[in-house]
């Protein structure tokens, strides 16, 4: 007796079921405005907050623009790739990753959905900010290979520290949860050189704002518009963000493929 047996259905391939997810996270980001406006007004708000009130004590010539917005722009980074984190827990916790193992594709693809998604949406976010500190006076000297490294910093930056977030997000119980851990990683910038010199914070908090991974990007990126030297600080900066970037990766597809399978 002969049995007909329906042939197993072959799985996408990767760069069809990427740019699926691709777009499916892109769209739910537009649909989730409040969060988009939010990752670009609040660090546009901290930068006029430290420009117009703080500034003046800061750095009485008025120049303080010149020295924050590059901290800005990484701060704006931060709370864009945060949302990364709340994402992907969601979709771990729903149920629908368990629908995606019923069909032929490979379902590691949401969070690299995710992470593409976020990448996008936080170069827009920095090219908002940066628009708006040219408005209020920011005047950087940077020729445009200059401004093209410094975009390829900010780049790399973002897609480590969103590959961080999501694997934060999988390892989180649940959406808040998520957003919790998250919020930690957001005070980096606020223990580095993005709003002072680090040579003005005690002896103690020095040495924690110097070996940490935000400080020597932002001087590397204020380096490149502002001119200002940079010294060792490229080197640290693509150090710290590949090594962030393959760590992240590896700790996300162990823990995917422990919670959802190998599929």
């Amino acid at each position: 007796m002969t049995t007909n047996r329906q042939p197993l259905p072959k799985k996408t391939s990767i760069g069809v079921t990427n740019a699926v997810f691709i777009g499916r996270s892109i769209r739910l980001s537009l649909r989730n405005t409040e969060a988009l406006i939010m990752a670009v007004m609040l660090p546009v708000m901290l930068m006029l907050l430290f420009t117009y009130v703080f500034g003046g004590a800061i750095d009485p010539g008025g120049d303080y623009v010149h020295y924050v917005v590059p901290g800005i722009i990484l701060l704006c980074a931060g709370f864009g790739s945060s949302s990364t984190a709340v994402d992907v827990a969601q979709d771990m916790t729903n149920g629908i990753i368990d629908r995606f193992r019923t069909m032929p594709i490979r379902s590691l693809s949401v969070i690299t959905g995710h992470v593409a998604a976020s990448l996008a949406r936080n170069l827009f976010a920095t090219g908002v900010v940066i628009a708006v500190a040219l408005l209020v006076g920011f005047r950087p000297n940077a020729g445009v290979l200059e401004w093209l490294a410094a975009l390829g910093v900010i780049t790399l930056f973002i897609l480590a520290f969103t590959w961080l977030f999501a694997a934060i997000g999988l390892i989180a119980g649940s959406p808040s949860s998520a957003s919790g851990y998250g919020f930690i990683l957001l005070f980096l910038p606020y223990l580095s050189s993005a709003f002072v010199p680090t040579d003005t914070m005690p002896g103690w908090l020095q040495g924690v704002a110097n070996n940490q991974p935000i400080t020597p990007v932002i001087e590397t990126i204020r380096g490149l518009l502002t001119g200002t030297p940079i010294h060792h600080s490229a080197w640290w900066a693509f150090g710290w963000c590949f090594a962030i970037l393959l760590l992240a990766f590896v700790w996300s597809l162990i823990t995917f493929r422990r919670k959802a399978g190998r599929r």
